[in-house]
């Protein structure tokens, strides 16, 4: 019994020194733990004052009924995606074809332009302005570049004092109607076809007209026109349109050896990703080489969608 006093006795006194420093550690645990408790009194809550684009709203109000523009659905609605990052259009905009010199303040909101722009251009027309090729949009004070850029495959002009060149030479629009005439659009064939030929066609700039030559030139050239559809923000609207005058001939399609191209230069080939790269790589290592472009098949990552995409551009020879 003694022997567990004097046990308890050595384990459980503490001198003064050491009380002190354990009263200040529970008291600074103490104080880590209710401080937070008070950062809401030391810290300034942000307010965003909507009162500007209140005002906005409703001299937009009062601007449409005076003109009396009319459309599908109530002009409130296009604010309803509005947040505090002060967004002041429609979060999805439409594209369509229009005229920019008969748009209507509705119609350039729909396409996705902020209203006080769109009021810029209606005041621009009233005052006698006039749009004669669709570059001319570039110069509308407020417009973005980039959905200048947008805009423009989709100008339609008619009525125009001056010819209006829309797609690139030779091709301008009908002063009676919309787009170029058909019976001018030459056919091309989609792996010889230089930048001015598919900017010749209708919907086709010259920056789209660059991804598509880019995109050919990665793959190693097309084996069917619906690869055309794949380019990177190509509208598939576009596509079709321009679909009709397309050929093919995937003769001069540059093929990939899978008996000596390296993993890198596999996976370079815009169908063909790393994982799979590797594998045909690794089951060359370790079993020879191909005796024939099929026998990829028997790699798992290879499916049937993927062989039917790849097996144009590869070779064993």
């Amino acid at each position: 019994m003694l022997m567990w006093r004097q046990f308890l006795k050595d384990y459980f006194s503490f001198t003064r020194k050491e009380r002190f420093g354990i009263i200040a550690v529970v008291a600074v645990i103490l104080l880590l733990t209710i401080l937070p408790l008070f950062f809401p009194y030391f810290i300034k809550k942000e307010t965003t004052d909507t009162s500007q684009f209140a005002k906005e709203i409703a001299q937009l109000r009062l601007d449409t009924s005076s003109k009396k523009v009319y459309v599908n659905k109530p002009i409130d609605e296009y604010y309803n995606d509005y947040t505090h990052s002060n967004q002041m259009y429609p979060s999805k905009s439409e594209v369509f074809f229009f005229d920019p010199n008969t748009a209507s303040v509705a119609d350039w909101i729909r396409l996705g332009i902020k209203p006080h722009t769109a009021q810029t251009i209606q005041k621009y027309i009233s005052k006698g302005g006039k749009f004669y090729k669709p570059e001319d949009i570039k110069k509308i004070y407020g417009l973005k570049p980039s959905d200048a850029e947008r805009l423009i495959p989709y100008v339609a002009i008619k009525e125009a004092k001056k010819e209006s060149k829309v797609y690139g030479e030779n091709k301008s629009f009908e002063k009676a109607g919309y787009g170029s005439s058909h019976a001018t659009i030459q056919k091309i064939d989609i792996n010889l076809a230089d930048t001015s030929q598919y900017i010749a066609l209708p919907g086709i700039g010259s920056k789209l007209s660059k991804r598509i030559i880019a995109f050919r030139e990665k793959l190693g050239g097309f084996y069917s026109i619906d690869q055309i559809g794949e380019t990177y923000l190509l509208p598939d609207s576009t596509f079709q349109k321009i679909k009709p005058y397309l050929v093919v001939d995937s003769k001069a399609i540059k093929k990939l050896n899978i008996n000596s191209a390296s993993v890198e230069e596999m996976k370079s080939h815009p169908y063909i990703r790393y994982n799979t790269a590797n594998a045909i790589f690794q089951y060359r290592q370790q079993h020879g080489n191909f005796n024939s472009v099929d026998e990829i098949k028997r790699i798992m990552t290879v499916n049937d969608d993927l062989y039917n995409k790849i097996f144009a551009y590869l070779t064993v020879e």
